[in-house]
């Protein structure tokens, strides 16, 4: 995070034509690198994670215009990125389904192929039970014990109550638990 990065500074910068484009640079170093993992926990693959995030920063400069400040620019963000996510995972499972593959096989066979990927034992086991979630869970498992965001913001970013994303959260300790159990 950007000690400097002040939001108000940032959205003012935005409303004028002339500071628009250094409003949102400023915008891409400050968020780049947690989007990035966020993504890349969800679709594992650094080429992948790293289209998604350019595809995330496209999607919010092309309509940045369209931002009116109800909500931070972090939960925006986030929101086009979560749904970047599940785009590309729908078109995966949709590509896997034809083809006979299981999607879930695939993915833990790229996530141990993958050189960018140095976790130990326990990290692997932890990445397979996370791929055994549902997207959603997965997705509010990650920001919650990554990224130690509050429900409330996950609220905003997945437009659902938190009692909901409480009980996804909870469904999804317990999911990866008894995983971790069984993988023993």
């Amino acid at each position: 995070m950007n000690s400097s990065y002040n939001e108000r500074e940032v959205l003012a910068l935005l409303q004028e034509e002339s500071t628009q484009k250094r409003g949102f640079e400023m915008i891409v170093a400050q968020y780049s690198e947690q989007l990035y993992w966020q993504i890349r926990r969800m679709v594992l693959s650094h080429e992948d994670a790293n289209d998604l995030l350019q595809n995330t920063f496209i999607k919010a400069w092309m309509n940045i215009d369209y931002f009116r400040g109800e909500a931070k620019l972090s939960t925006w963000l986030y929101r086009i990125a979560m749904n970047e996510c599940l785009t590309f995972l729908n078109k995966q499972h949709a590509t896997a389904t034809v083809s006979l593959d299981d999607p879930e096989a695939k993915a833990i066979e790229r996530l141990e192929s993958d050189s960018y990927f140095s976790g130990d034992k326990i990290q692997k086991a932890l990445q397979k039970a996370l791929l055994s979630l549902p997207e959603k869970q997965r997705m509010v498992f990650n920001l919650k014990y990554y990224q130690e965001m509050k429900y409330e913001e996950m609220s905003e970013i997945f437009g659902t109550s938190v009692g909901a994303l409480k009980a996804s959260y909870h469904h999804a300790v317990k999911k990866i638990e008894k995983f971790l159990t069984e993988e023993d």
